[in-house]
C-alpha cells in the first residue's frame, strides 16, 4: 500500500524472524505453546479464500489477499504475532471506538448522548438511517455516528484537530502513528456517499460544523496507518482500563473504557452483531480495510488482519480467527475470569526460603551460596488463558537462570481446559535433564488432578507440598556439591551436636549409644511421652509432625543422617511435644539422657559443650525461619 509511512519488508519470513523476540521463549526457553497455537491457527486459515478485498475506495483495492496476521497483546506489553506483523495498513473504522472515548472524555456521556446515541441499528455500516426520534444517528460504531462524533474533536484549526487526533491514536498504540495520504485522497475522492450522510445530518441539526471539514478529518481519521501489533497494542490499552501497557499512560478513564466497550459488543460489527456476540462474546470492532481488533477485558488485546471481506464487510479470516481463539482459550466475555496480575502470589529462591529439613552447618552454608538455583512459584486463584499465559511466561523467564523450578498450586480453586492444554504444553517444552520441573501442591481430585496424571511421563517430577518440593531440589543441589559419606559408620566427631569434644567424651559417648532400626511410618517418639533419649539419625530420615485440628497431620521438619533431635531432654525433663515417624528404612543412635548426665560427672566440658553446640543449631534454624518469614512479607 503506497502512502506516507507504509514502509517495511515485503516478506513475510523476514517480517516473522524480526519480531519474533517478542513470542519466542515458552518454559524452558523452548517454543511458546501460544505461539506453536497461533501458528497452527495461521496455517489453518490461510488456505480459506472467501470474499473480496474492498473496492469502493480505490486505494483498498491494491491490499494482497493472502495477507494474514494475528497477533495477542497482553495487558502487561507482552505481544505474540504471528503473520508478517509489520505490515501496515489503514486503521478505517478501527477508529471509531476510540474517538468515541475521546468524546466521553473530553465532552462526557451527557453531552455524547446528545450527539449520538448507543442503540444498534440491525443496519450495514453505511447505512442512511438515522435516528428521527431523538434526531441523532444511532451509534458511534457506524459512519453516521463516527462523523457525528468527529465534529467533536476540539482544535483552533484543521492541523490542529488532526494533530489531537493522531496524538490519541498514537497514545493508544504506545509509538507514534501517521497518515497514509494516499488512502485519504482516496477516500477523499469517493465518499459520496459519506457525504450524503454528513448532509442529512447537518440539514436535521445533528451537526452543526460544516460537512466538508468535518469529512476531511474523518476521512484522515480512517486513513492512519497501523500495524497488526498497533491494534493489538490498542486493544491491550482498553483491556488494562484505559492504561497502555508499554507507556503506563492512562489514555481513558475505566469508566469510559467499560462504555467503549459497551458499544462495541452491541453494535461493532454492524448487522453480525448479535451471532457475533453469541459465537465469540468478545467486545470487537472490523474495518474495511481486513483488521479486526477485539478486547479481552483485563487480559489482552487480539488483532487481526487479512483484506477478504464478508458481505458484512468484516474480514473473513479475522472473524474465523477470532471464533477459534475465543472456543480454544474460552474467551467468551460471560466466562468466569478474574484478575490476571494476582495469578502468582509469591516468588522466591532456595537462598530464602528452605524446606524444614534439617542440615548440617556446612550444608546450610552451601545453600546459602547456591540457593539461588532453585526458585519457587506459588500460583493462585483461577487459571484460564490469561492468567496461565501469566505463570508459563514467567516460568521461561526463571527458568533461564536457574536448575531446579518448583510451581506450587496448593492455592489454585479453578483451571479450565484450554489452561491445562497450556500447562502440558509447556511441561513438554521444559529442559529435562539439565533442570528440574516440580509441581506440588495438587490435591486429590482438585483442579489439576487429571494433568498431573497425564504429566508423569514427561518427566515431570511431583510433590504432595511445596516443603518436600523443596527437599528434593536442595537434594540434588547438595549432591552437585557434596560428596555422600556412609553415616551409619558415622564419627561422633564430625556431628555438630559433638563438635569440640575430645577423644576420651566421645570414647565415653560411644559406649552408651543404643542402635534403633525402623520400617517407614514406624513411630520414633510420640507425643505427650516422657522424654529419657535424644537421637541422631545414621540412615535414613524421620519426620515431626503434629496433630491439627481436623485430625490430619503437619510436618514440622524433616531430619536426615547426621542431624539429631530430642536434644531438649538434656535441659529440663518433659514431654514430647510432636511425634516422629521413619519417612523410610530408617537407623537412629539414641543416647539415654541419664547415662550422658552422669558421663558429665567424669568429663567436666562434656555437657557444656553439648549444650553449646545444641544453642548454636537451633540459634540457625530460628535464623532460617526469620529468613522464611521476611521473604513471606
Amino acid at each position: 500500500m503506497a502512502g506516507t509511512g507504509a514502509t517495511g519488508p515485503d516478506d513475510d519470513t523476514a517480517i516473522m524472524d524480526d519480531t519474533a523476540h517478542h513470542d519466542r521463549a515458552g518454559a524452558g526457553g523452548g517454543a511458546s505453546p501460544i505461539r506453536t497455537y497461533l501458528e497452527t491457527l495461521h496455517a489453518t486459515l490461510l488456505p480459506d479464500t472467501r470474499g473480496a478485498v474492498a473496492d469502493y475506495i480505490p486505494e483498498l483495492s491494491k491490499a494482497c489477499p493472502d495477507d494474514l496476521v494475528i497477533t495477542i497483546a497482553t495487558v502487561d506489553g507482552k505481544l505474540y504475532s504471528v503473520g508478517a506483523a509489520q505490515t501496515p495498513f489503514s486503521i478505517q473504522s478501527m477508529s471509531k471506538p476510540f474517538t468515541y472515548g475521546y468524546a466521553l472524555r473530553e465532552h462526557g456521556p451527557e453531552r455524547v448522548l446528545q450527539q449520538v446515541g448507543v442503540e444498534p441499528t440491525g443496519e450495514a455500516f453505511n447505512a442512511i438511517v438515522l435516528d428521527d426520534v431523538n434526531n441523532r444517528p444511532f451509534n458511534p460504531m457506524v459512519n453516521a455516528g463516527a462523523i457525528a462524533i468527529t465534529e467533536l474533536i476540539e482544535g483552533p484549526t484543521e492541523a490542529a484537530r488532526i494533530q489531537t487526533m493522531l496524538k490519541l491514536f498514537s497514545d493508544m498504540a504506545g509509538r507514534p502513528l501517521e497518515i497514509d495520504e494516499a488512502v485519504y485522497a482516496s477516500e477523499l475522492e469517493t465518499g459520496h456517499r459519506n457525504r450524503a450522510i454528513a448532509y442529512m445530518m447537518l440539514n436535521s441539526g445533528m451537526i452543526r460544523s460544516a460537512p466538508e471539514d468535518v469529512l476531511t478529518l474523518y476521512f484522515k481519521q480512517c486513513a492512519v496507518l497501523v500495524t497488526c501489533e498497533d491494534m493489538a497494542m490498542m486493544a491491550a490499552t482498553l483491556a488494562a482500563g484505559g492504561r497502555n501497557p508499554l507507556t503506563g499512560a492512562q489514555v481513558f478513564d475505566p469508566d469510559h473504557v467499560r462504555d467503549i466497550l459497551t458499544l462495541m459488543s452491541t453494535c461493532g460489527m454492524y448487522n453480525y452483531a448479535g451471532q457475533w456476540a453469541f459465537e465469540v462474546g468478545i467486545p470487537a470492532k472490523s474495518g474495511v480495510a481486513g483488521g479486526i481488533f477485539a478486547v479481552i477485558p483485563g487480559q489482552a488485546g487480539i488483532a487481526v488482519y487479512s483484506p477478504p471481506l464478508d458481505p458484512h464487510g468484516n474480514s473473513i479470516r479475522g472473524v474465523e480467527a477470532c471464533k477459534a481463539l475465543s472456543r480454544e482459550f474460552s474467551l467468551h466475555s460471560f466466562a468466569d475470569h478474574t484478575r490476571v496480575a494476582t495469578t502468582i502470589r509469591r516468588e522466591v529462591r532456595g537462598s530464602e526460603v528452605t524446606s524444614k529439613r534439617l542440615r548440617s552447618g556446612a550444608e546450610r552454608e552451601l545453600l546459602a551460596r547456591t540457593g539461588d538455583r532453585i526458585v519457587m512459584l506459588e500460583v493462585q486463584g483461577a487459571l484460564y488463558f490469561g492468567s496461565t499465559e501469566l505463570l508459563i511466561r514467567r516460568m521461561a523467564e526463571v527458568t533461564a537462570d536457574c536448575a531446579d523450578l518448583i510451581v506450587d498450586f496448593k492455592r489454585v480453586s479453578f483451571a479450565d481446559a484450554p489452561a491445562k492444554r497450556l500447562i502440558e504444553q509447556a511441561v513438554r517444552g521444559f529442559p529435562h535433564g539439565e533442570k528440574t520441573l516440580t509441581f506440588a501442591g495438587i490435591a486429590p481430585g482438585g483442579p489439576l488432578d487429571d494433568l498431573q496424571a497425564r504429566l508423569k511421563d514427561a518427566g515431570l517430577h511431583v510433590a504432595d507440598d511445596h516443603d518436600t518440593a523443596l527437599e528434593h531440589c536442595e537434594a540434588r543441589l547438595l549432591d552437585r556439591f557434596v560428596e555422600t559419606a556412609d553415616t551409619t559408620q558415622f564419627s561422633l566427631g564430625k556431628l555438630d551436636l559433638f563438635a569440640g569434644l575430645g577423644r576420651a567424651e566421645l570414647a565415653a559417648l560411644e559406649r552408651v549409644v543404643v542402635p534403633f532400626h525402623y520400617e517407614p511410618d514406624d513411630i520414633v517418639v510420640r507425643q505427650g511421652d516422657r522424654a529419657v533419649m535424644f537421637y541422631v539419625v545414621a540412615s535414613g530420615a524421620v519426620r515431626v509432625s503434629i496433630a491439627i485440628a481436623d485430625g490430619s497431620h503437619r510436618r514440622l521438619a524433616s531430619i536426615g543422617p547426621g542431624q539429631g533431635f530430642g536434644e531438649i531432654a538434656l535441659v529440663e525433663d518433659a514431654t514430647r511435644t510432636a511425634d516422629v515417624y521413619a519417612e523410610e528404612r530408617t537407623v537412629c543412635y539414641g543416647f539415654p539422657v541419664e547415662a550422658v548426665r552422669d558421663l558429665g560427672r567424669d568429663h567436666r566440658d562434656l555437657l557444656a559443650t553439648i549444650l553449646g553446640n545444641m544453642v548454636r543449631n537451633l540459634t540457625a534454624r530460628l535464623g532460617q525461619a526469620n529468613e522464611e518469614i521476611r521473604a513471606l512479607l
